[in-house]
């Protein structure tokens, strides 16, 4: 099994600087730093430090994985925010739980005694509503639907139809902005009925970076997709 830890950033410099050389190379098989087309230099000091660096051509963080899909080698997928939210020593257990064959595991951070430190009243109550959801509507078992940090395998983007625009420019064009896979990705899954599981894992505070959370906007965008997919996708 190989995997490749893909680090998505727009801006987040700061947050290089402080989190990559906490990241072992040997914990995974490749690095992507996928750049959404930076200006604090994001992109440069990634290449300088040895990373491979994909920058994009389109915006929005779901274009990050569709534009990076054709360069990954890895058979697993563990994408990674360098912004101080996600831990680096999550990684290596990631892969190990991954290598017990599963097809996605979730660093939960509502998982035993895990937390977020991130949240406000609006986003964790955002995030248990869209678990909630998820899981009565759509037969999950999660307790932390939308993390963005998890491990799996990259087959499932699109085996699961993860990489068509359909499954987003609607809910994108009416509530004008971009949003990412997990949601959908966390909906389908547990349609399909693959194994899933989490571990439990903190989520420090942002420390780095501006904030990029659309709480109106992403929230009636997932809100749309997790109620539409009731009916439109088997």
């Amino acid at each position: 099994m190989k995997t490749t830890l893909l680090v998505l950033t727009l801006n987040e410099i700061d947050g290089m600087k402080q989190i990559m050389p906490q990241i072992k190379r040997e914990w995974v098989d490749e690095i992507f730093v996928v750049d959404g087309r930076s200006t604090d230099g994001t992109a440069e000091y990634a290449m300088k430090n040895g990373y491979s660096v994909i920058v994009q051509k389109k915006p929005g963080i779901r274009n990050a994985y569709i534009e990076a899909l054709g360069r990954i080698t890895g058979d697993v997928i563990i994408p990674f925010s360098p912004d101080g939210n996600c831990k680096p020593e999550v990684i290596p257990q990631l892969v190990k739980k991954m290598e017990e064959g599963y097809d996605m595991v979730i660093a939960s951070r509502y998982l035993k005694d895990a937390r977020s430190y991130d949240d406000s009243l609006i986003t964790s109550f955002g995030n248990w509503m869209f678990t909630s959801l998820i899981n009565v509507l759509h037969g999950g078992k999660y307790t932390d639907a939308m993390n963005m940090f998890r491990a799996f395998k990259k087959e499932l983007i699109r085996d699961l139809e993860l990489d068509r625009d359909e499954n987003y420019s609607r809910e994108e064009a009416l509530f004008h902005t971009k949003i990412c896979i997990m949601p959908l990705l966390s909906v389908r899954a547990a349609k399909r009925k693959l194994r899933i599981t989490e571990i439990p894992a903190d989520e420090p505070r942002r420390l780095w970076g501006k904030r990029k959370l659309q709480i109106v906007r992403w929230g009636s965008a997932y809100l749309t997709q997790v109620l539409k997919e009731v009916f439109v996708w088997r």
